[in-house]
């Protein structure tokens, strides 16, 4: 009786292997994929260009040389000049518009923003009485039309011979920015830890020197946002100007625009480069506060 033989194999060949592709990265927890990243850059390029567009009209239609050029826009590519920045440089008050924009709102963010941050402070940190009415009050302030404080702010300026007078166009904007300005910086310095300042007073600090020395420094963001809007309102506020200011010389921006419109007839051409070089020294002042400007946005509504 033979013995049973093992069955045989045939001998295994290579294993095929399928074709090595890309190595797919696994997508980290809340990373983007790639349709969603272009769809996000996608729409802040048209948001961006949107934001834009307005700015570039402008500079545009004050490239064109007729006060009726901005009804035919495609008849300015072949007569493009700076013929209209040359006549407002040189033909106009534009410069004595400058000094009083600049005089008028550098003024109103120095004193606005001290008294607002003195004020913002003394709630944050004191507890005297009606302290939580002083804010309110504040807010009331707010809720007024410029048109109903016009009549009595001019009585106050006049029987202060105020009228016609940058400190008198500096207090009234002072009576709009402040009350803003202070609940701002009222919220962003609850954000500044109590310890700060009992650690000025273990040195010996009084409480003005706690607030100049070591909570200032510290606030820079939010002074950067309460400054930048007490800037804005002063530059570009015209009902104000137009009525406590008289005299040519002493005429904002804002007001100086109005010179170019008449009852029959308006320089849009001029309005237009003047409205450009105006933009300059706005640009200036957003660009020196740019990098505080975000910070203190957000970090002022943390608490309050």
């Amino acid at each position: 009786m033979s013995a049973p033989t093992a069955p045989t194999t045939a001998p295994a060949g290579p294993v095929a292997t399928p074709p090595a592709g890309p190595e797919r990265r696994p997508r980290r927890r809340g990373e983007a994929s790639r349709a969603g990243s272009l769809t996000s850059h996608g729409l802040l390029l048209l948001a961006s260009l949107i934001a834009l567009f307005p700015v570039l009209w402008l500079v545009f239609l004050s490239l064109g040389p007729d006060k009726d050029d901005y009804l035919h826009p495609g008849r300015i590519w072949s007569k493009m000049t700076l013929d209209n920045y040359t006549f407002v440089l040189q033909h106009t008050n534009f410069f004595d518009w400058l000094k009083s924009s600049l005089l008028v709102s550098l003024g109103t963010t120095l004193i606005g923003v001290l008294f607002a941050a003195t004020t913002g402070y003394a709630v944050s940190r004191m507890r005297f009485p009606g302290y939580r009415k002083l804010m309110w009050v504040l807010l009331l302030t707010q809720m007024f039309p410029i048109a109903v404080l016009i009549v009595p702010m001019y009585q106050l300026l006049s029987d202060l011979q105020l009228i016609d007078s940058y400190l008198g166009l500096i207090l009234v904007y002072c009576s709009t920015a402040v009350p803003y300005c202070a609940w701002l910086l009222k919220g962003y310095f609850d954000t500044i830890p109590f310890e700060i300042d009992e650690a000025g007073r273990v040195d010996g600090l009084s409480p003005f020197g706690t607030f100049f020395r070591l909570i200032l420094p510290l606030a820079k963001p939010g002074l950067a946002v309460a400054g930048f809007y007490s800037f804005i309102t002063a530059f570009s506020e015209v009902a104000f100007a137009s009525t406590f200011m008289l005299s040519d010389t002493k005429y904002t921006f804002a007001v100086g625009l109005q010179s170019f419109v008449s009852e029959h007839d308006a320089q849009r051409n001029l309005m237009a480069a003047t409205a450009v070089l105006i933009a300059i020294p706005v640009a200036a002042f957003f660009y020196l506060v740019q990098k505080n400007l975000v910070t203190g946005l957000t970090a002022g509504g943390t608490k309050g």
